[in-house]
């Protein structure tokens, strides 16, 4: 029996697509701007345009970004629905850690109250 959510492969998509600083650069332009096309985001990198094209895939793929073809052109876009649902994640696995700590913390010092 498969465990995994849907949420769990969102999340496992944008953790491997932001694990490459290239791609964490991309979506960094990518909300300075708005919107942008390969060829505009290739001028600030120091990468060809075909590899911010792969780039950009993996980061569709992942969810992270959108494409609308307007003419000729294909400007991509940030799309926030992947990164809410790692965030929540995130937030999740913080909150479930501060929780295990609190409790170390109380039997920490419950037992040192008992050795005095």
């Amino acid at each position: 029996m498969d465990r995994r959510s849907p949420s769990t492969d969102v999340v496992d998509g944008v953790l491997a697509a932001l694990a490459d600083p290239t791609r964490r650069q991309l979506l960094d332009l990518l909300a300075a701007r708005g919107q942008a096309t390969a060829t505009t985001l290739a001028d600030e990198l120091p990468v060809s345009r075909q590899a911010v094209v792969k780039h950009l895939s993996v980061l569709d793929g992942a969810g992270l970004v959108d494409s609308v073809k307007v003419g000729r052109e294909v400007r991509y876009a940030v799309s926030p629905g992947a990164l809410d649902t790692t965030a929540r994640w995130m937030a999740a696995l913080a909150a479930d850690w501060d929780r295990r700590l609190a409790k170390i913390k109380r039997v920490a010092e419950a037992a040192e109250r008992d050795l005095k």
